[in-house]
């Protein structure tokens, strides 16, 4: 029965840094997002985050998680162009396949970015979710694919952080943590199974952005309303 808060750089992760740490079991920290509190247990980043924004010094229970680690676990659960080619979705999967948690609790990822003023809680940053691309076509459809994925598994998704979201999951807070998934369409869900066996929009490597040519927005778009009407 582990528990897993995911940490991202959104504004409202700094609800989370006083937290106490005993409904979690583990702390997945995406990019910038060490540096909210020192008592994390996995930094997950892309192959491009800078060097000089890595943590330097970490304790013995802590690691990292590179593409090398995550590219596979991706592809298990139908690789980046289904799941959606941003770190939030990114370390979701990795930790649903890798940790096996009962629970997945994000905190700082709800990819809503004001107009003015702080986007990420270390100040101003890219919105990376909102950059044109196929697979984040829409960013609430990835997070009902997830959550349908982890309620496979037997594993709760909720969002437990800020007062606006793209995500779907269930709101929830540290000390009222569900201890079920939530429902979701299963004849709904199968068909977005079939489709994506059908589309094949499979890329090994990871490298999605090489072989985006091959790739219906259309078809992206049809897909995404089926996972969101599975959660819906």
């Amino acid at each position: 029965m582990t528990r897993v808060l995911i940490l991202g750089s959104g504004p409202d992760v700094a609800e989370a840094a006083d937290w106490t740490r005993a409904p979690f079991d583990l702390i997945v920290a995406i990019n910038n997002a060490w540096r909210v509190r020192d008592d994390w247990d996995i930094h997950i980043y892309p192959t491009d985050f800078p060097v000089d924004r890595r943590p330097r010094d970490m304790h013995d229970h802590q690691r990292i998680v590179q593409a090398d680690d995550y590219v596979p676990v991706q592809n298990t659960y139908g690789g980046f162009v289904y799941a959606g080619g941003t770190m939030a979705f990114t370390a979701g999967y990795w930790a649903l396949g890798a940790l096996r948690p009962s629970l997945m609790a994000f905190a700082g990822c709800n990819m809503v970015y004001p107009a003015s003023g702080a986007t990420h809680f270390y100040g101003t940053g890219t919105a990376d979710p909102l950059r044109p691309d196929v697979t984040l076509r829409s960013l609430p459809a990835k997070s009902a694919r997830l959550h349908v994925h982890a309620a496979r598994q037997g594993c709760t998704c909720v969002t437990v952080t800020g007062a606006d979201s793209v995500l779907t999951f269930p709101r929830a807070t540290p000390d009222v943590l569900p201890t079920t998934p939530a429902p979701f369409d299963a004849g709904l869900a199968a068909q977005a199974d079939a489709m994506e066996a059908r589309l094949d929009y499979v890329v090994p490597s990871g490298k999605y952005w090489k072989e985006e040519d091959r790739f219906d927005p259309a078809q992206i778009d049809a897909l995404d309303a089926l996972w969101l009407g599975a959660v819906s």
